[in-house]
């Protein structure tokens, strides 16, 4: 496949000049205000802050003058929890990441399904988990009738994003003239030449959205599936037959394959009927209620101490975790 080729399915007019935007000294400025939020105790925000008019005016010479080179990645391991590869890049290219970011999402945002939940503005885990609920309960109206979900993921998803794909579909909206600097950004980073995206990056969430959202037009549009939900590259499709569920696997799989270079992991691939439990996020979804996925609780209960026991009891909130609740309590002495 000519990867540089592909026709994005959601159209198209690249009729947004963003370059100037982007590099502007209040997008610069406010970038740096998002950026900042909950790291001003770090060192090297501090070191940046100290020059701050100076270190954003450089960068803005920088850019203006095309000047600009993307520094390199420091790469550390975190488990949340599977083990993960982070690549953290240093804080003049991430204020850059956020200004890009400030000016891109609301160009693709509106061009996105509305059952895409990761990274976007009013959606997230909850309401993702949510909206399977109510799916299961007009599919199945009202758990009169047998349903199924077919439960998938991508295999490697971030370390197998395509650039000249994902720079190909970006050219779908924006003026060719501004495609260095995001090109920049992009080539900065990769697993083996020209593919993959780091995890760390505010600009890798919106680029894998960019990228997946040709997925969803194909499942909606061609395949045209009424219940597929989609968080990063999680996604689930219900249907009244199993049947149904296990054909749209290998069309999926031969899209992904040849649109996006893109492969489902074999070991994550699942159909099962709606009364065993639909387990997607940290959650359970059951015909009558919602529950805490097995791991989660045990993961909660190990890592439980005052100071963040709040956001835990924040989740519980989510589904019937009194249970759960009661345990945490007994755990913190209350």
């Amino acid at each position: 496949m000519n990867q540089t080729c592909i026709k994005p399915i959601g159209g198209g007019v690249n009729s947004h000049n963003v370059f100037n935007e982007i590099i502007s000294l209040e997008n610069l400025f406010l970038a740096w205000k998002e950026f900042k939020r909950g790291k001003k105790k770090k060192l090297d925000i501090q070191e940046f802050e100290f020059n701050l008019e100076n270190n954003l005016f450089q960068l803005h010479n920088e850019l203006k003058s095309k000047t600009y080179q993307h520094g390199d990645y420091t790469s550390f391991n975190v488990t949340d929890p599977k083990l993960r590869r982070i690549s953290k890049a240093n804080v003049k290219d991430r204020v850059l990441h956020h200004a890009v970011f400030r000016i891109l999402y609301p160009i693709f945002d509106r061009s996105f399904i509305f059952d895409s939940y990761s990274c976007r503005l009013g959606k997230g885990t909850h309401k993702a988990v949510n909206r399977i609920e109510i799916f299961c309960r007009k599919l199945s109206r009202n758990t009169t009738r047998t349903i199924f979900a077919l439960k998938c993921d991508i295999k490697k998803f971030f370390d197998s994003i395509g650039h000249d794909i994902l720079l190909n579909l970006i050219r779908s909206r924006i003026s060719n003239d501004d495609i260095w600097l995001i090109s920049k950004i992009i080539d900065s980073f990769h697993k083996i030449p020209n593919i993959g995206l780091p995890l760390g990056n505010v600009t890798s969430q919106l680029f894998a959205n960019i990228y997946l959202n040709e997925l969803d037009q194909f499942v909606k549009h061609n395949l045209k599936e009424r219940y597929y939900l989609r968080y990063c590259d999680d996604f689930i499709v219900l249907g009244g037959s199993k049947e149904h569920l296990s054909e749209l696997i290998n069309k999926i799989g031969y899209f992904l394959a040849n649109k996006l270079g893109l492969y489902l992991h074999p070991d994550k691939i699942l159909v099962r009927k709606y009364h065993q439990g639909i387990d997607f996020l940290g959650y359970v979804v059951l015909p009558h209620h919602i529950i805490l996925r097995i791991k989660t609780k045990r993961r909660m209960l190990k890592r439980i101490i005052s100071k963040n026991s709040a956001s835990y009891l924040g989740i519980l909130k989510h589904c019937n975790g009194f249970n759960l609740e009661s345990e945490i309590f007994k755990k913190l002495g209350l």
